[in-house]
């Protein structure tokens, strides 16, 4: 189960099953360069967060290759640092404004963060959850934005 909560509390913003291996996507503009940034992440069956590959149009203030970590690619007009598989953990990222757009993509499916929590720090977590557990979990399953994404 991927979480996204806010850091001062209340509920979350999304819950989401994802399988191990699965990847998800934040997707934003790069506050300096205007430009969109995609960060991919995966989960492991231990629910620990990997960031898997960054992507981007042009190089911007905080991007670029850690050594050791991925390989520098070009995919049409995008650079890609691919293959990073680095460990993350939970992380906290504190959400954009409008404009800045922080998304979250999983399954072809898109929750604007900014739209919804502008200027808000949120916890992304995740944890191994039973098959019985979630379906106990959807039965007494608080409404959230990422619920009203899946509906569209």
């Amino acid at each position: 189960m991927l979480r996204v909560t806010p850091v001062k509390g209340g509920y979350p913003l999304a819950e989401i099953r994802i399988e191990p291996g699965e990847r998800f996507t934040i997707r934003y503009n790069h506050s300096v360069e205007d430009a969109p940034i995609w960060e991919t992440h995966s989960v492991d069956e231990k629910g620990r967060i990997y960031i898997e590959e960054e992507r981007y149009l042009k190089f911007g203030a905080g991007m670029g290759k850690m050594p050791g970590v991925g390989r520098m690619v070009r995919r049409g007009p995008y650079e890609v640092i691919e293959a990073m598989h680095m460990p993350t953990g939970d992380f906290v990222l504190r959400i954009g404004s409008p404009g800045v757009d922080h998304t979250l993509m999983v399954r072809g499916l898109e929750l604007n963060l900014s739209a919804i929590a502008p200027h808000t720090a949120v916890q992304f977590s995740a944890r191994p959850v039973s098959w019985l557990r979630m379906m106990g979990h959807r039965l007494r399953q608080r409404p959230t934005p990422w619920n009203a994404a899946e509906k569209q």
